[in-house]
């Protein structure tokens, strides 16, 4: 996919880092998380940081040290019996290093997830007087379940049906974060919820397609907009959290060009 020139850019790390991207990969593919296949699963991070570098997402270090530590563990399981290191028939598995750092996050994440929750039951029974979000509805999988990688998923299966070749039909400096934030607000604006396709559905140029999807990570980083599933795998669905002037952020809007 194509590079696209827009002046702004997401850092990961304000969203997720490169273990969540391997559970999520992990997930997605239906693996073993203690039997994993390295080809594919490496095969498949290396193609999610090319896709997330064509969508402006700044790829922080870490996800390259990652890429890295994949691509050394895939050599040294395609390497013959009598080439791994102290000839042991029944010598470590070259991923059980990878395995154990995937189930203590998972087990840290999960437990953090809990933490979250047990936040938001508390701050519904002890309420404060500052405006508080909409609270959501037992059935819905908040943004905790919605992660940075389900978007992305959703978002390259928008940009498959959009043709190449509208790609510059609309100048950057006539489009920018700021504006399509501002657009997203409104769309949300006295709806329950609406869905993540629908964002799309005014234009079918890729250059608008990108830059909405980022105006909607700035808007879910800054807490002005909610991402949740009614089901599980169901639709993503979008409602609104804030106002600006409720969330006291209206000032940040200026930093987007």
């Amino acid at each position: 996919m194509e590079q696209l020139e827009i002046p702004y850019q997401v850092r990961l790390e304000k969203f997720e880092g490169p273990l969540d991207l391997l559970l999520h990969l992990i997930k997605k593919s239906e693996i073993n998380i203690y039997d994993i296949p390295i080809a594919l699963i490496t095969q498949q991070y290396i193609e999610y940081l090319s896709l997330m570098k064509s969508l402006n997402l700044t790829v922080a270090g870490e996800f390259l040290v990652m890429a890295a530590t994949l691509v050394q563990i895939k050599a040294r399981m395609l390497l013959p019996a009598e080439q791994v290191e102290g000839d042991d028939e029944d010598g470590p598995d070259p991923r059980e290093e990878l395995i154990r750092r995937l189930l203590e996050y998972k087990q840290f994440k999960d437990v953090a997830g809990q933490l979250d929750s047990r936040e938001r039951e508390w701050r519904d029974v002890f309420a404060r007087e500052e405006a508080l979000p909409t609270p959501a509805k037992a059935a819905e999988t908040l943004l905790e379940e919605v992660t940075l990688f389900d978007l992305v998923d959703a978002l390259q299966s928008v940009l498959v049906r959009t043709p190449h070749r509208q790609l510059m039909e609309i100048a950057a400096d006539q489009l920018t974060v700021k504006d399509r934030m501002n657009a997203i607000l409104e769309i949300l604006e006295g709806k329950e919820s609406v869905t993540f396709m629908a964002l799309f559905e005014e234009q079918g140029h890729r250059l608008f397609i990108i830059v909405t999807f980022l105006a909607l990570l700035e808007l879910t980083r800054l807490k002005l907009v909610r991402v949740f599933q009614s089901e599980t795998f169901g639709q993503i669905l979008l409602t609104r959290a804030f106002s600006p002037m409720e969330q006291g952020v209206e000032g940040e809007f200026s930093d987007y060009v």
